[in-house]
C-alpha cells in the first residue's frame, strides 16, 4: 500500500504527481506488461546477455 503524505495547503495535483512517481518506482506496471506475454527462459537469458554486452561496450567507449 502506498502512502503519500499531503501537507496543508498543498495542491492535489502535486500529491497526485508524488503518488504516480511512487507507483512507477514500485515496478507494478512494468511487471504486468512483462507478464502479458510468455518469454522462454533461454530467450530471456540471451536478451539479458546482449544487454550486458551492449552496456559494457558503451561504458568502455566513455573512457
Amino acid at each position: 500500500m502506498l502512502i503519500v503524505p499531503v501537507k496543508d495547503g498543498e495542491p492535489i495535483e502535486r500529491a497526485l504527481k508524488k503518488f504516480k512517481k511512487k507507483f512507477e518506482r514500485t515496478g507494478v506496471v512494468k511487471e504486468l506488461r512483462a507478464r502479458k506475454k510468455y518469454i522462454k527462459p533461454t530467450v530471456r537469458k540471451r536478451e539479458e546477455k546482449l544487454r550486458a554486452i551492449y552496456r559494457e561496450q558503451y561504458l568502455n567507449n566513455l573512457d
